[in-house]
Order: C-alpha cells, then structure tokens, then sequence
C-alpha cells in the first residue's frame, strides 16, 4: 500500500500544534490514501481519531519462556512455529484438535475438545503464542485450551515487549496500524493539550495525558499499562459525571416549575380513590415525590419497581396532585397497549370524579385526535394518556404540571425534553420495571434522583418457573391443558413472527400452527405480533380479557401493558434468545389475580453463560438480583444504547469492571461542579469544551460558561 509524509497541503510553518489533530488521516505518516480508506471504516478519519483509536487488547511478550524450560501446572506463554494441524471425531459428535509448535529448543502441542473450529485456524509455518499451563502428556508437553495470538507473517512483534492489539476491518492488518499509531505518537503527543488541572492530577492519581498516551499505544511494563488505562477510564467518565452534574445544575438554576404542595386536605383527597393501602413502599415514594414537586424547579425523578410492585399508583398520585391545584398531567407509554392499559386502570381509579382524561395515540382518526389536541391546548383535559404522539410538535398544553414516562428505558433523554410549554417548566417522573444495576444508573440515568419500589401489594401470588427439557416437556403441556379445562388462560411466547426472520428459531406463525394441531387441539387460540394492524391487535387482547380465548401466541410484544387477571400460565420459547430483564418482564405476566402464576422456559442453551442465565431466571424472582446479574453477564447492551437514551457509547470504561472509578468521579465531579457552577474558570476551559462537544446536545447543556 502506498503512504505518504506527513506534511498536508495546507500545513503551514504557522499551524498550531493543536490544529494538527485534524489533519485528515490520509495525509499522515504510515497512511497514505488507501489505507485511510480502511481505517474510515473503524471511525478514524483525522491524526485525532488515530490517536485515540485505542488497543483493544495486548500481547505480552516479555516474559515468554524456552519450550526447554517449561514446568508443568505454571502459568506460561511460548511463542513457536507451527508444525502440523490435526483434527478428528472421537465419537458421538466429539471431536479433538491439536496443533503442534516448535520453538528452537523443543515442541508443545495444544488440544482443543469440542472446539472444531480452531482446525480452520492453524497453517504451517505460522508463528504462534500460547498461553496456558502446560503439563506433561503421553507425546510430550501440551497445553490445554490454552489462550491463542496469532502472528502474521509479516508481523514486527518481538520477544521483550507488549505490543497493542486493534481492532481490524478487512483488508487492514495489524502491524499496519501499528506502525501509523507509532509514527504519529511524536507529532500528537507535542499537540495534546492537558484537560486537568496539575493539582487534579496529583490529588486523583492520574497521568498526565502526554506520558498516559505513549504508555496506552506502546506500554513499557504492565503496572505502566494499568496507569495509562486508569488516566483514560477516568477522564471518560468524570466527563460524563461532569455533563451530568452541569445538567442537573443548570435544571435547578435555569427552570421554573409550578409548586404543587400535597397539603393535607389534598393529600386526604387523593387517598380516597385508592380502595386499598398503600405498601410501605409506596408511602415513602409518594413522600419523595411530594417533596419534589413542592419545589420550585422541576422535579426528575426515577421510579424504578419490579414488575408489579405498584408503581402505577404512585403515579397516579402524582397526577393528582397535580390536578388538584388546577394543572395538567401527561403520561407516555411507549405502546399502544400499554396506554390503554392505564387508561382502562385511571379509568376504574377516577370513575366517580370530574377529573377528566382522554388517550392520544398514533391509532386515532383525524377527527379523534384533533379534538383532543384542541382540548388540550383549551385546558378542557386534566390527565392526559398517550404514546409517542404526545410528543408532536402540534400537541401544546394549556398548563402542563407533570410528565410522566413509563417504561422509561424505551424513550431517550432529549424526549424528555420535548414535552415543554412557555413559561413554567413541567416536573418529571419518569418510571421502570426493567431494575436498572447500580452503575447504569449513576450514568445513563444519572441526571435523575432515584426512587425504589421493592415491596409488593399484599395478594401478589407466587410465580413458579421451570426450564423444562426432553420428556418433562410433554409433562409441561400436560398440566397447561389440565389448567386451562380449570378455566385459566395462558400466553405462548415465540422470539420471531415468522421463519423468514431465522428458520433457526421458532415463530408465532409456525407455534400458533402446530400447538393447534398438537398440544392445544380443541382450545381456543390467537395470535398476536407487532406486524398486525392496530385494530387487530386490541381486538385479539381485548378477546382474551373477555375468555373468549383460552391461550395467547404472541411476540414480546405482551412483555408490558397486558394485564390479564386470570391469566396463570406463561411458556416462551428460545429462551435462550433473551435476556434476563425481558424473561422476567414476561414472566410478570402472569400470577396478577388470585390465582398462582406458572412459567415454562424452552431453551437451547448454547453456551455457558446462556445456561448460568436461564438456571438464574429460574431460581428467583427478584428482579433487582436478575438485572445486576444480567448487566454482569451481558453487559448494558440496549438499555446503554445510543437508541434508547440518546448518549455516545463509552469508549475505553466499562461499566461493569469500573464500578469503583465510576463512584470516585462522580463524587469528583459534583464537587467540581458545586466549586465552578458552570465551568466557566479559565483553567477549566479545556473540560469545559470536552463536555460539550461530548455530551452538549445529547443532555440538552446551555454553555453557561
């Protein structure tokens, strides 16, 4: 590939250091103008972007031993030769694969069973690292499952060092990008600019940016290494603290909200359309949130609860609050069938009030939704209940007080943002019953103050779950028709709506056809997905309230908003495909009424960490344990997703390993924030700028600097 110097066509003798991080990729030393096309592709298009294209994983090879010198059950790398590759069945789908190398003072193989793809992997002559424990076998030394690094051919990688590993796309190779990163550290380093203050960076342990960057790309020790990482992992998030702090700073300096006080004729008031007690739980919520909207700014607030704990109680004591001192109430969800499920329970809730409620949807006539948006904005609706629809430009609200976001994981920051009006700002409670871990808390929904639902109303029935295999399916089958004849019903879960979406997995369309003809023939059954019109769908669910069905086929799209009392029976299929989250947002389906909830999980696990999931699921019911287990198995996957809450993902932290430098920069950076309210001390400008142009449109940040 050709490369080219590194002078670009517009650097001049005059360019500032720092200008020099934009130089365009191409114009780089190592680069040149096809493989800047390669690199596009990873996201790295200026000197900036290659500088802080960091490794994601290393090679050490400083401490590599002689093949001669080897002890068995030490921990040990060895780099050799491949010699010869051998691959067989050793009966009932077992198979072994083994791969001999040879350094200049003897030979080890390593062995992979039931691992058939590794044969695919080895060639003679390649040069390759293992890492492993070896031990002494009938032909010789062997390792085991050992850890495997690949060198190419034409690889520099020497003994002595630890060499960075990037991520590649096709067509580029590894000591490709090696070389670019290693030839423009002098130039990048020399126009770097430190974003913490001296005193900051002795008072937190950390580097200095110049000495962390050299040590991140090419570390000279392991103990080198961790300090560099430790610099980088710190800045990241003490950034998005800082972000997070400055919003939640500039919502109590900058917005106005209505003081909505729950004296205590209200509050006696409200209680009275409650034909129950409210759990302790409950009570100290609903303290919180009084407290909050007694104030003066807007309230935002989390509610976050296990699937039926009563968090729809509490917010409707919110909104009626609200209510009662002449304001609006707002509350979206993020389906349709979930907004008529709350409409249908404020319904029951407020039957004998003048409180007056409408639903706004995206399934409403022409006619139908303009006449609820003409009463909005008349101030002719006191609660409002919708979905995304609530959030059109052409929806303006008379005298909105409160917003209310159920499901909240489903909707994005700046959303929450949209539902403002002139004037005074409406207070926020925002709701889930997805238990968000620790950490994900402190960042993606940082700027909220959280509240917890733990308990359960009293007459909650037990749920019991089985992963049933084999025969004990059959036996499942079984006991659901025994229920159903007793008059129950239950919900069949398919991860798919039809083959075409994964012939490898089961579909509502294929289930729906074979449990009529097997295990359900003579009930009464339906299907339900997202692909059928909306009518349809109320129309199958609404069926199913009324017993007019005795077992519902359906996607995920009952996960929230179906509520069937007398619905006990819950089977999903591919229960492998899901997480944990979703597993138990579907098994809280059932076990609502009187009777006792069962849940059947037909899974194929393919691997470990799928197994130790569904064994999880089954052994609790405890949401809150199940989402710290799976953010540890899984990661935050679509609850950190850029889609749901509008933030950048994280580039070098990582939420479940960091845990520790996630609470010290939080603690960091709501005391520099409360030290420089806005940033705005000139030694401070260099964070000032990082915040914005990381989070500044993302969490909606005024330069107040």
């Amino acid at each position: 590939m050709t490369s080219s110097s590194s002078t670009t066509p517009s650097q001049t003798s005059a360019q500032s250091p720092s200008d020099w991080l934009l130089t365009p990729v191409h114009f780089l030393k190592g680069v040149g103008p096809e493989r800047a096309e390669l690199l596009a592709r990873l996201g790295i298009r200026t000197a900036a972007d290659l500088l802080f294209f960091f490794p994601r994983d290393y090679e050490d090879l400083t401490s590599i031993a002689n093949m001669a010198e080897l002890q068995e059950g030490v921990l040990t790398s060895v780099l050799g030769t491949v010699l010869d590759v051998d691959g067989r069945n050793t009966g009932h789908g077992k198979t072994v694969v083994s791969v001999l190398l040879e350094d200049a003072t003897g030979r080890i193989r390593g062995v992979w069973f039931n691992q058939p793809f590794w044969i695919e992997r080895f060639r003679a002559d390649q040069r390759v690292l293992l890492s492993g424990k070896p031990q002494w076998g009938r032909y010789g030394w062997e390792m085991v499952h050992p850890r495997v690094t690949i060198l190419e051919a034409d690889d520099e990688t020497t003994a002595g060092r630890i060499w960075p590993v990037y991520s590649l796309t096709e067509g580029l190779r590894q000591y490709e990008v090696r070389r670019a990163v290693e030839s423009n550290l002098a130039p990048g380093v020399a126009a770097l600019e430190e974003a913490f203050p001296t005193e900051f960076l002795a008072g937190h342990n950390l580097w200095p940016i110049e000495r962390a960057l050299r040590e991140i790309h090419f570390p000279s020790s392991l103990e080198a290494l961790e300090a560099a990482r430790r610099r980088f992992i710190y800045q990241e998030l003490f950034v998005l603290q800082l972000a997070l702090s400055v919003r939640r700073q500039q919502q109590q300096l900058s917005e106005r909200a209505p003081s909505l006080e729950a004296t205590t004729k209200i509050d006696a008031r409200i209680r009275r359309r409650f034909p129950f007690e409210l759990t302790a739980g409950q009570q100290q919520v609903i303290d919180e949130i009084a407290v909050d909207m007694a104030q003066t700014h807007p309230m935002n607030r989390l509610l976050q609860g296990d699937v039926g704990s009563g968090k729809t109680i509490v917010a409707g004591y919110a909104m009626l609050l609200t209510v009662a001192h002449g304001h609006q109430a707002a509350i979206m969800a993020p389906t349709e069938i979930l907004a008529r499920q709350h409409l249908a329970t404020f319904n029951d809730l407020l039957s004998a009030s003048h409180v007056r409620i409408a639903l706004l949807t995206g399934a409403l006539t022409g006619s139908e939704r303009e006449h609820v948006v003409q009463q909005l904005a008349a101030g002719s609706i006191d609660i409002v209940v919708g979905t995304h629809a609530v959030l059109s430009e052409d929806v303006q609200f008379a005298k909105l007080g409160l917003v209310v976001i159920d499901e909240q994981h489903k909707f994005g920051v700046r959303q929450r943002a949209r539902l403002k009006q002139s004037g005074l700002d409406p207070h926020y409670l925002v709701m889930t019953a997805t238990p968000i871990p620790r950490t994900v808390a402190m960042t993606v929904f940082g700027d909220l103050t959280v509240s917890t639902l733990r308990d359960h109303p009293p007459g909650r029935q037990a749920i019991h779950t089985y992963l049933p295999t084999g025969s004990e399916r059959q036996k499942w089958w079984d006991f659901v028709c025994r229920k159903l004849c007793e008059g129950r019903q239950g919900y069949i879960v398919a991860p798919l709506i039809d083959e075409v979406d994964d012939a490898s997995a089961s579909s509502v369309q294929t289930l729906s056809a074979d449990l009529a003809a097997g295990p359900l023939a003579g009930f009464r059954t339906e299907m339900l997905h997202g692909r059928m019109p909306v009518a349809e769908r109320h129309e199958v669910i609404d069926s199913f309230r009324r017993h007019e069905l005795d077992a519902l086929i359906a996607t995920t799209v009952i996960e929230v908003g179906v509520d069937v009392p007398n619905a006990t029976l819950m089977t999903i299929y591919g229960g492998e495909r899901f997480g944990l989250s979703q597993l138990h947002q579907l098994r809280g389906r059932v076990g609502r009424g009187a009777f006792p909830g069962y849940c059947a999980v037909f899974a194929e696990p393919g691997s470990d960490e799928a197994q130790e999931r569904l064994t999880a699921f089954v052994g609790t019911t405890d949401g809150f344990e199940l989402a710290e287990l799976d953010f540890k198995l899984r990661g935050p996957g679509d609850l950190f997703g850029t889609r749901q809450h509008g933030l950048p993902p994280l580039r070098i932290a990582d939420l479940r390993r960091d845990t520790e430098t996630l609470l010290e920069t939080r603690t960091a950076a709501q005391e520099f924030v409360a030290d420089d309210p806005g940033l705005a001390k000139p030694e401070h400008a260099r964070l000032r700028r990082l915040v914005l142009a990381r989070y500044g449109t993302a969490l909606d940040l005024a330069d107040v600097g």
